[in-house]
């Protein structure tokens, strides 16, 4: 169990923290002034109601994810293909890399609780045995719907290289990876690999695994760009100044994967409602977009249908696209089936 913390920050890893404009007061700070409404009185019930009432807040049978078909996959194209395997998990095939984007897809969200957050699909660690060689790993922050300890170890072998969050490599290290796979990213920074510009972009959120650690580490999202395409991963974020800055600087965007889901009045200044995902968007120059964070757990109190739909009501004069888990598309892409009703 004691692995599933990762590692606490030694005085080396301070010491390079402390190099970051973004490290005050012996912690990682948002850019704005950023909190949760939550006392010490709310929290009983806060937790009676996350992991014991259920109804409505996830879908009536498992959801089934698309075969991936490997040949079809690495098959040469002019487009990058992109797969999204629900949550915030993306597989991605650029300029002869393949990129995957948190993958979280083991069967918990809170491994360390006695209760657990179920994934809403089955065996999905299989999916990562499934998938070529990993150029690249990109992680955005330490929270366990994010940085999952199984999959890592899965990949740990068949991926070349870990670009991470700063803070985020530790527990990288404890896990077995090699430091020499490992390149942490402050906000802003970036590196070109394979003629793709890899960028790390700051979002209004927070980090940690234990009680000790938080903001021990930093969150953001990530830009890949290369000749032809800009995709944007915009990480968990509250909706901030932030997003206009990252249009301004990296934008305008083909394709935005945008966060939306698991949200809650009490904390809204670190996870967007799906409207302000959309105005996010605008705000970013996103050109066309999908909504991500949402279908896999129950992280917050909403249903598990309310991400998408109030999504779809706020982005009805903007192009977007909802692939079905597993299903490959492009940047182009316009699907907007309900494939989710089959499952409510």
């Amino acid at each position: 169990m004691f692995d599933q913390f990762g590692a606490k920050a030694s005085e080396e890893n301070i010491k390079r923290y402390e190099r970051s404009e973004n490290w005050k007061e012996a912690r990682f700070m948002n850019l704005e002034n950023t909190g949760m409404d939550i006392n010490i009185k709310d929290i009983p019930k806060l937790l009676y109601k996350q992991f014991f009432e259920k109804n409505g807040r996830q879908p009536t049978k498992e959801i089934k994810i698309k075969a991936f078909n490997l040949e079809e996959f690495l098959k040469p194209s002019v487009e990058g293909k992109m797969i999204w395997f629900g949550h915030s998990v993306i597989l991605l095939r650029i300029n002869g890399l393949t990129i995957l984007i948190d993958p979280m897809l083991g069967p918990d969200a809170a491994p360390i609780s006695p209760f657990g957050i179920k994934r809403f699909s089955n065996n999905t660690l299989q999916i990562l045995d499934e998938l070529p060689e990993i150029d690249i790993v990109l992680l955005s922050h330490d929270h366990y719907d994010h940085l999952d300890l199984k999959s890592i170890k899965k990949l740990q072998h068949k991926t070349k290289l870990f670009h991470t969050a700063l803070g985020v490599g530790r527990h990288l290290g404890r896990w077995g990876i090699e430091s020499s796979k490992i390149t942490e990213y402050d906000w802003w920074e970036y590196t070109n690999i394979s003629g793709i510009d890899i960028t790390f972009t700051p979002t209004r959120h927070f980090s940690g695994r234990g009680i000790n650690d938080r903001a021990q580490g930093l969150w953001g999202g990530w830009n890949l760009k290369t000749a032809t395409e800009n995709i944007w991963f915009s990480g968990d974020s509250g909706y901030g100044r932030h997003f206009q800055e990252i249009g301004h600087r990296l934008g305008p965007f083909n394709f935005g994967f945008m966060e939306c889901g698991q949200y809650v009045e009490k904390w809204k200044q670190i996870h967007m409602f799906p409207e302000e995902c959309v105005q996010a968007a605008r705000d970013a120059q996103v050109k066309n977009m999908m909504p991500v964070h949402w279908a896999r757990f129950a992280l917050s109190l909403h249903s598990w249908l309310d991400p998408v739909e109030r999504f779809i009501d706020a982005a009805k004069d903007q192009k977007y696209c909802i692939p079905e888990p597993g299903e490959v598309f492009t940047i182009h892409s316009n699907k907007k089936v309900n494939w989710w009703k089959q499952y409510d």
